[in-house]
C-alpha cells in the first residue's frame, strides 16, 4: 500500500424500519418497506486512523426511536480500532445521527466546516423545523471542544492528510461535507448525507430533510465528479452497502464492510 492509499470500513451501528414514502420528497406511490441503516466510517492507513462521523448512543436511540444494532465503539474495536487512541474525527454535519457519542473519542481533534458550526449556532436554529434534525447536546459538546482547542475548521475543500480530502456540499445541511479517500481501487467518496440511498443519486430524488434543494441535486453531480465512477460513491444510509461490499471478515457480515475493494456487483 502506498503512503497515500487507505483502507475504508463502513461500520453499521443503527437501523430504522422506514417505509419508502418517508425517504423521498413528495413521497413514493409504491409505499413499500425501505429501511435505513446508520453508519460511521473508518479510514485506515499509514499508521493512522481517521473516523468519519460519530453516530448516536443508546440514550439518543430511544428519544429518536431508532435501533442500535451494535454500539459504535464495539464495531470499531472488532476491526482493531481503539476509540481512546483515535486522533481525528471528520464530522460530515451536525445532525443527531452523525455527531453524538460525545465521550467516545477523548483524544480526537474534530474536523468541521465553518458553515456548519455557524449554522447550528445561528439564527436558523430559532425555527423549530430547522433545528429538528439537530440536538442541543451535540452542539454544546462541539462548542466545548472548540474552547478546548480540539476542533479544526475547514472552509470549503481541504486536505486532511495526503490522499484524504473534505469537500463542502451543503444541501442536506448548510455545512455538509463529504470525504474523498484514495484507495487501491481509486478515489472513493464517502458521501454521507449528500446521498442517503443509491436510488437518490441514480434517480435524482431528494430525501425530505434539506436546507437547500438545489444544492442537494447539484451535489449528486459533484460527488460523481470527485469519485472515480458512480460505483466509487458510498451513500450514507443505504442497507445495500453491506450487500454490495464484502464483509471485513466473515463473522462481521451485515455489520462491517470493506469499501476499498471492488463491489460484488
Amino acid at each position: 500500500m502506498s503512503e497515500d492509499t487507505y483502507e475504508i470500513y463502513a461500520v453499521r451501528y443503527g437501523h430504522f424500519e422506514a417505509r419508502s414514502p418517508m425517504n423521498y420528497l413528495g413521497g413514493d406511490p409504491h409505499d413499500v418497506p425501505e429501511p435505513l441503516d446508520y453508519y460511521v466510517w473508518a479510514i485506515v492507513g499509514n499508521g493512522k486512523t481517521y473516523i468519519v462521523d460519530s453516530g448516536f448512543d443508546e440514550a439518543r436511540s430511544k428519544t429518536r426511536k431508532r435501533d442500535i444494532v451494535k454500539p459504535v465503539g464495539e464495531g470499531l474495536k472488532t476491526i482493531g480500532i481503539n476509540p481512546d487512541t483515535v486522533t481525528d474525527v471528520i464530522v460530515s454535519h451536525m445532525h443527531y445521527d452523525h455527531a453524538g457519542n460525545h465521550t467516545l473519542f477523548p483524544q480526537a481533534k474534530y474536523h468541521v466546516q465553518d458553515t456548519e458550526m455557524a449554522f447550528v449556532t445561528g439564527r436558523c436554529m430559532c425555527h423549530a423545523h430547522m433545528r429538528l434534525p439537530f440536538e442541543f447536546d451535540d452542539v454544546t459538546a462541539m462548542l466545548r471542544r472548540v474552547y478546548d482547542g480540539r476542533v479544526e475548521f475547514h472552509d470549503g475543500d481541504s486536505q486532511i492528510a495526503p490522499g484524504i480530502t473534505v469537500h463542502k456540499m451543503g444541501g442536506h445541511s448548510k455545512g455538509l461535507q463529504c470525504v474523498r479517500v484514495k484507495t487501491r481501487r481509486g478515489n472513493v467518496v464517502l458521501a454521507s448525507d449528500a446521498v442517503h440511498l443509491f436510488r437518490h443519486m441514480e434517480q435524482s430524488k431528494v430525501f425530505p430533510v434539506f436546507h437547500n434543494i438545489e444544492k442537494v441535486l447539484e451535489g449528486y453531480k459533484k460527488v460523481q465528479r470527485l469519485a472515480d465512477s458512480p460505483k466509487h460513491v458510498i451513500p450514507g444510509h443505504d442497507p445495500l452497502v453491506l450487500k454490495r461490499y464484502e464483509a471485513a471478515r466473515e463473522n462481521l457480515k451485515d455489520w462491517v464492510a470493506r469499501l476499498d475493494v471492488d463491489p460484488k456487483e
